[in-house]
């Protein structure tokens, strides 16, 4: 599993790499940067929500119990759907020239997520009810 997360992440900084290089990251429009601008709020509140707990390259669930408020509420990975976001919005107002490194984004977050859902799950019993009420990206939809 931590191969498989290495991957990911991999996939994940080189699809978000490829959009900045070719200018389908960043947007001077006004709906992209607004919801840009939620997505790094997103992002900043999970990291402060999450703690002190480092980032680790490859998935390695810490010590600490599992982490239900602030955005993990509604969210289990609510720092992927902010990258998601971030990426997506980039990805969108530059319409094809992003699209195939966008996907490459999305899959490496495929990849982190099914590697980190097992080893958590493994981790902390709990983390079953907690899936089953929470969702994974998008809240109430997936």
């Amino acid at each position: 599993m931590r191969a498989l997360s290495l991957a990911g992440l991999a996939a994940m900084a080189a699809g978000l790499v490829a959009l900045w290089r070719t200018g389908a990251l960043f947007s001077t429009r006004p709906a992209v940067l607004a919801l840009q601008g939620v997505a790094v709020v997103l992002f900043v509140w999970a990291r402060a929500t999450f703690g002190l707990r480092s980032f680790h390259a490859a998935a390695n669930p810490t010590e600490g119990g599992l982490v239900t408020t602030g955005p993990y509420r509604w969210l289990r990975h609510p720092i992927y759907a902010a990258i998601a976001l971030f990426g997506g919005a980039g990805a969108a107002a530059a319409r094809s020239s992003g699209s195939l490194f966008f996907l490459v984004v999305l899959a490496g977050i495929a990849m982190r997520i099914a590697a980190e859902e097992k080893l958590v799950a493994e981790r902390y019993p709990e983390y079953a009810e907690y899936a089953r009420r929470t969702k994974r990206l998008v809240p109430f939809v997936f």
